[in-house]
């Protein structure tokens, strides 16, 4: 029987990845930053969410915590360890502090924290896998992330 790890490595990271790539474009066409997050389970899509930080005037409306908050009230602890999270960027500290709390299996991401810097300035964030207890991966379709982030008006 395969580990949760290994049966995570059967799952389509790119299909998943450019969901979520997608959500973060959408959320730039409608004013809010260019973040998007599908959280998948058994290698099928079972909540999406994108940024709508202004849209909803709410600091917390980033697409990773809100996805945490949800499968905390929707999944139980086992079928969260059974999930992969698959996010346009590598989550910020307030979000991988929220996605530790779920307990979800894996991480993916596509534009690393070091590299957003070059597009907002600032200093580099902490990175995910610092702060998340599992497994975190990237970056995957790095250009097509990149791409939704030059094309913001930062």
């Amino acid at each position: 029987m395969a580990t949760p790890s290994e049966a995570f490595d059967g799952f389509d990271h790119e299909a998943h990845m450019a969901r979520a790539i997608d959500l973060a474009r959408e959320a730039a066409d409608r004013g809010d930053r260019p973040f998007g997050s599908v959280l998948v389970r058994d290698d099928e899509v079972i909540m999406a969410e994108s940024n709508r930080v202004v849209t909803e005037d709410d600091i917390r409306r980033h697409p990773e915590l809100h996805l945490a908050y949800r499968a905390c009230r929707e999944l139980e602890p086992d079928e969260r360890a059974e999930t992969v999270m698959y996010t346009s960027t590598e989550p910020c500290p307030m979000c991988a502090g929220g996605m530790r709390s779920a307990g979800f299996g894996r991480v993916v991401y596509s534009v690393g924290a070091d590299e957003v810097v070059a597009f907002t300035g600032g200093d580099p964030a902490t990175r995910a896998g610092v702060i998340l207890d599992c497994e975190v991966v990237g970056p995957v379709l790095n250009d097509a992330g990149r791409a939704v982030h030059e094309s913001f008006d930062w």
